[in-house]
């Protein structure tokens, strides 16, 4: 299983949507899914540090990372390394 396809598990179980399975790395996230809010994002957060063992900073954190499927997926890439 790729490292967007592992994403969009964990996105898919975070936000129980069957759509994000379509989902490519042009798809929008933030601002564009009503369901991913604040909440949703530190649930994801916690679901990547826990299924990767990484530890994600909050300085680390900004709009751009969940702007789009891929913004994110590099984001989780970069540190897992």
């Amino acid at each position: 299983m790729s490292l967007q396809q592992e994403v969009k598990a964990i996105l898919q179980t975070t936000l129980q949507l069957d759509e994000v399975e379509c989902w490519d790395e042009d798809t929008e996230i933030l601002g564009a899914i009503p369901e991913f809010d604040s909440m949703v994002i530190v649930t994801v957060l916690t679901m990547l540090e826990e299924s990767y063992g990484i530890m994600i900073e909050d300085d680390e954190m900004s709009a751009e990372v969940f702007e789009t499927l891929g913004s994110l997926v590099s984001f989780v890439s970069e540190k897992v390394g």
